[in-house]
């Protein structure tokens, strides 16, 4: 109750990972010590002004009040989400957490798992896609990667539990 909490929310604008960040949001913080990171990982591929200054240890941690400018999307390639920013502002006022964000380039799987040794994180929650069987088999999943990886416990939120309008 009184310690201070660090949980990461792996975050693509996906309908899961909303979820996610939602569930994160009733359930785990629970008052103005804890905080909550926004963790995003871009392609690596992608070509972005932050990624040159950024690309090997990610982006550093950005306070909730930079997140909301339109200048921080554009910065760092990153989609702007109304909903994202209503939920975010919704638990820094409502319950005083810290909201910060944090930016990756890389494989999602593997960068959600340096993110919780880097940010020493004390919970991850991460959204599902619900892939079948054999797409999971075929593209691999960031969920299972993380849960079979990471140091922190990892809550995941299924997709199946949500309309499919991912």
């Amino acid at each position: 109750m009184g310690k201070a909490s660090r949980i990461g929310v792996g975050m693509d604008y996906s309908a899961t990972s909303k979820a996610a960040l939602r569930w994160a949001t009733e359930n785990l913080i629970d008052n103005a010590s804890d905080t909550l990171i926004l963790i995003q990982v871009q392609p690596p591929n992608a070509d972005h002004t932050r990624k040159h200054l950024f690309g090997d240890t990610g982006s550093p941690l950005v306070p909730l009040e930079e997140f909301r400018e339109i200048n921080y999307s554009k910065q760092y390639g990153l989609s702007r989400d109304p909903e994202v920013l209503d939920i975010l502002d919704t638990v820094s006022k409502t319950k005083g957490a810290k909201v910060v964000a944090k930016v990756y380039w890389g494989d999602p799987r593997e960068k959600l798992c340096d993110a919780v040794d880097h940010l020493k994180l004390d919970s991850l929650v991460i959204g599902s896609r619900g892939l079948g069987s054999i797409k999971r088999i075929l593209l691999g999943s960031v969920s299972n990667h993380v849960v079979a990886n990471a140091s922190c416990p990892v809550t995941v939120v299924k997709g199946s539990q949500l309309s499919s309008k991912s």
